[in-house]
């Protein structure tokens, strides 16, 4: 089902798709940043709650800052200096985080209206959503062709389907930005700090002052960073640690253990691996996160502060949301070491995520 989402001051009207499964899930996209608006799921006793922090219409996406639910790119997380080389040539990119670029620039695909690809029209299961990225925007090379299909299975699974094509070499790492909490985004939601989290990562990668990698993946043993276990978001979120102390809490890439070693065609090509597993005591909801993504940043909504108002207008406090972004690795194009995410011409640009929902006993 298809609706009107409201208009941007520029003019633009935005519209918003319904999809539902046989088991009351329900998640909402709208064409403005390919976004996930809500995804409502149950708990262990039936009852339905939206569990993704967003906004109720499409002016509000256009002024937020907060990024929730949208599709980041060309490229998620941060650039250092906001450039990079390709085959000896430099390209400077627009600059909106001191002198480093975040998650695509000034405009970013967050702040683009995508539209209904051609030949794929949306079901009450599935739709795909696609833009085109023209040379040189936001300072980056060649014309991009995106690709995004939303499905919402009987299983209860949302699975993100991306490709992309170029004309030119071009760096893309391409990414879901979703704040959930799965408690329900409504009035008494509380903090995600009770949350369990797993996370399927042996690595992570330390950031420096400015939150960019230092370019080492360092083991997660023996530090607040260990999720290999489950474990309450808040169980360390305060140590004394200067990783922590840096981001405010978390918000660090892991480097998923499935994707050590293999080559990108062989993970792109190959079925999604389990990357995170995230549980809300309270209400029972579990949510299951696998990918072909080499990367998770976990980022634990230090910087939520109340000034974002969003459904409802209700103000989202601080740490009242958490990310698991499936990703490349940050600021990969000027890592070496880091698993490419370089695109050229001829070659396709695949990811495949997947968000399962089910409920646990007491």
């Amino acid at each position: 089902m298809m609706e009107a989402f409201g208009s941007t001051r520029d003019g633009e009207h935005a519209h918003v798709w319904t999809l539902r499964n046989s088991h009351g899930v329900e998640a909402r996209i709208t064409d403005w940043g390919a976004t996930l608006v809500s995804l409502v799921v149950p708990d262990r006793d039936g009852r339905g709650a939206d569990v993704v922090l967003g906004y109720d219409d499409v002016g509000a996406y256009a002024a937020g800052r907060a990024y929730f639910g949208a599709t980041i790119g060309r490229c998620a997380n941060r650039i250092r200096n906001a450039s990079f080389s390709i085959d000896g040539r430099r390209y400077v990119l627009a600059r909106n985080e001191g002198e480093n670029s975040l998650h695509g620039g000034v405009r970013g695909f967050d702040k683009r209206l995508w539209r209904t690809a051609e030949g794929s029209p949306p079901s009450t299961a599935s739709i795909t959503l696609a833009y085109e990225s023209p040379e040189g925007e936001e300072g980056y090379p060649g014309t991009l062709s995106v690709r995004l299909r939303y499905t919402l299975d009987d299983d209860d699974s949302l699975t993100l389907d991306y490709d992309a094509v170029t004309d030119a070499p071009t760096h893309v790492n391409l990414t879901n930005h979703s704040y959930f909490n799965l408690r329900g985004t409504g009035e008494g939601m509380g903090d995600i700090q009770a949350h369990r989290l797993c996370i399927a990562g042996s690595g992570y990668t330390p950031v420096d002052a400015t939150l960019l990698p230092t370019g080492i993946v360092a083991p997660v043993d023996g530090t607040p960073f260990d999720f290999r276990a489950a474990k309450p978001v808040g169980a360390d979120i305060a140590r004394a640690d200067v990783q922590l102390e840096r981001a405010g809490g978390y918000d660090h890439n892991f480097a998923l253990d499935f994707a050590v070693d293999v080559p990108a065609e062989e993970r792109s090509s190959g079925a999604p691996a389990f990357a995170a597993e995230l549980c809300e005591p309270e209400s029972g909801r579990r949510m299951r996160v696998f990918t072909t993504e080499p990367g998770l940043q976990f980022y634990s909504g230090n910087f939520l502060d109340g000034s974002e108002h969003g459904k409802g207008d209700r103000a989202y406090g601080f740490r009242e949301g958490l990310c698991l972004e499936t990703q490349h690795f940050p600021d990969s194009p000027n890592q070496p070491s880091f698993p490419s995410t370089l695109l050229r011409p001829g070659v396709t640009y695949r990811q495949t995520t997947i968000y399962r929902f089910d409920t646990v006993a007491d």
